[in-house]
């Protein structure tokens, strides 16, 4: 192995040749801070553009200072990451920036989770030495995500998330000099660009720059209005994130307490995403065994493979740049709007309240599903399946605006009856976990026999493009899988090329899946955070009793009860849609 042997600070370290300096002085414990890089190792993800100049360090007989992100070790370089004139560097460009920044922190969204505001108490900057003129441009708010460009400090890490990582294209630098910003081209509005609200910009701003639509205030509104019944649902992966905003380890589950927190917030019935999760199951497992059935009746006229569709950043993804395979996708909705969609009609009917007079409340670990909920084919008259998401932080500062000490409270229970889930449900929340969820009812509708397992392994990991082939009793089902919309595009574009050989696809917007999502607390690009809550659910998933979504037995008195079978007319109705051509928007 080709070595590098060098000192930093003083301390002999031996790295791996083409290692930064960043890298080789955290090997041996040494931080040097810095603003616009960042890294998730595991996902392949990394932000190293030198453009902050922060992380400057003094490296012998070199006359200028040298990035670390972006400075390769040497043998025998001496580097001093501290020195005076280290720390007199960062601080003058730190003072920099602050001095073309907004000063409002009081009431800036991401007050307390900026980057620059720790950097700069981390500096111990009391007071601005430079004065000059400030850059200005206009607020922008979309159905999900905010932008105000005041605060863009131009690390370019939305940047690198959006083309590198997610390859959607909507934002890049413009302008130059003193107006030079990163925006969607000719500083056009969010919602007019191909921007897919996944929100990934929004989980790497260092500032306030980015950040989601809140919808705190219209959901007190509702909470506090004696005519309206509230009710709420959790998205699986909230509960595998949400205790990190009170100080638990990532990855501690806290299903229960959330559901107290809810319930002490005042909302009168507290459900389960999962719920309808298992209902996404049956319409979308149904909907890829009729396509399986016709495909191997020599129908050639079958969409395969057929793609998943829970994630509605992904939706938009495809109907902007993929809009000629906007027929391959499964026509199922998302488990959000099939919640909606039951609880305005099913749920409202059994419980006597117009569906007017029902507000439903969205937990989700997603900025997209704002987007979502929003969209004018979820609704009726006007009135949204839908009505608000929060976010997992918004969440968080709701239980701490109401003063309820969260890590205090007894585990409690969903309601039923669209509170009762399965471990499939659970697992949506993951990336794979959707496509196992079907594999664990389509194996046993389509061979009328029972799974001998329920842990389909080579279904899951981190790795942003897996496959695997399942074993439908002598039938080889082949699977693919995708998180990260860059990986998604390298599969949509074999099947416009004619080289997909699968016959399913799932797909999810962000690393990791939904644990990963815009919304959730931030990870500051730390992969073992996503893995942690990845394996919470797995472990909620291994502790149901019922862990097939056919079994569970409120979806079975659903069909009964309201819906028929799955696919049927009313069911086709109600929980399923159409995507649109959003090529020319």
């Amino acid at each position: 192995m080709d070595m590098i042997n060098l000192t930093i600070d003083n301390r002999p370290v031996s790295v791996k040749r083409g290692t930064s300096v960043l890298h080789a002085a955290a090997q041996v414990g040494i931080k040097i801070p810095s603003l616009c890089y960042m890294k998730l190792e595991d996902l392949n993800i990394e932000n190293k553009p030198g453009g902050c100049r922060v992380c400057v360090v003094e490296v012998e007989g070199r006359r200028n200072l040298a990035p670390a992100c972006c400075t390769d070790v040497a043998e025998g370089m001496v580097i001093q990451t501290h020195s005076m004139r280290a720390i007199h560097a960062r601080r003058t460009v730190v003072e920099l920036i602050l001095s073309d920044h907004p000063t409002d922190c009081l009431k800036c969204a991401k007050a307390g989770n900026c980057d620059l505001q720790s950097m700069a108490q981390h500096l111990g900057i009391r007071e601005i030495h430079y004065e000059g003129e400030q850059s200005t441009f206009r607020e922008d708010t979309s159905p999900a995500i905010i932008r105000e460009l005041d605060k863009c400090i131009r690390c370019r890490r939305c940047e690198m998330m959006c083309n590198e990582i997610q390859s959607v294209g909507a934002l890049s630098a413009i302008n130059r000099g003193f107006n030079a910003v990163i925006s969607p081209a000719f500083e056009m509005n969010l919602d007019h660009s191909v921007c897919t609200y996944c929100g990934q910009c929004v989980a790497v701003c260092p500032t306030g720059a980015l950040t989601e639509v809140d919808h705190t205030g219209a959901v007190i509104r509702a909470l506090s209005d004696p005519s309206k019944t509230v009710i709420v649902q959790t998205a699986p992966a909230v509960r595998a994130a949400l205790g990190e905003e009170f100080g638990d380890e990532p990855g501690t589950l806290v299903t229960g307490k959330m559901a107290a927190a809810l319930r002490r917030l005042g909302f009168n019935y507290v459900f389960d995403t999962d719920f309808a999760a298992d209902l996404t199951i049956l319409e979308e497992g149904t909907e890829l065994l009729n396509r399986l059935t016709a495909f191997l009746g020599g129908d050639k006229n079958v969409k395969l493979p057929m793609l998943t569709s829970c994630c509605p950043a992904w939706v938009k993804f495809f109907e902007h740049q993929f809009p000629d395979l906007k027929d391959i996708p499964s026509s199922a909705r998302s488990p959000q709007q099939m919640f909606g969609s039951i609880a305005k009609t099913y749920f409202a009917d059994k419980i006597g309240v117009n569906r007017k007079d029902l507000v439903v409340v969205s937990i989700m670990p997603c900025v997209a599903k704002k987007y979502e909920c929003s969209r004018e084919e979820f609704s009726v008259n006007g009135n949204p399946d839908v009505d608000f998401a929060l976010t997992t932080r918004e969440l968080a500062q709701l239980i701490n605006l109401a003063n309820i000490d969260f890590k205090s409270l007894p585990d409690e229970d969903f309601d039923h009856p669209m509170g009762e889930s399965t471990g499939a449900g659970v697992i949506f929340g993951t990336t794979g976990g959707v496509i196992e969820a079907a594999v664990r009812t389509a194996y046993e509708v389509f061979t009328g026999k029972k799974l001998d397992r329920l842990d389909y392994t080579e279904l899951r990991g981190m790795e942003g493009l897996r496959h695997a082939t399942i074993d439908f009793n002598g039938l080889p089902i082949h699977i693919g899988i995708a998180h990260g919309l860059g990986n998604a595009r390298k599969l949509l574009e074999d099947i416009q090329q004619g080289k997909s050989h699968f016959h399913a696809i799932e797909i999810m917007s962000c690393p990791g899946g939904c644990i990963g999502g815009g919304g959730q607390p931030y990870h500051h690009g730390d992969a073992e955070i996503l893995k942690k809550r990845q394996m919470a659910l797995y472990r909620e998933d291994s502790g149901k009793p019922i862990r097939k979504s056919h079994e569970n037995p409120y979806i079975t008195k659903l069909y009964e009860e309201f819906l028929g079978a799955p696919m049927s007319e009313k069911a086709h109705h109600l929980l399923h849609t159409e995507y649109f051509d959003r090529s020319k928007s």
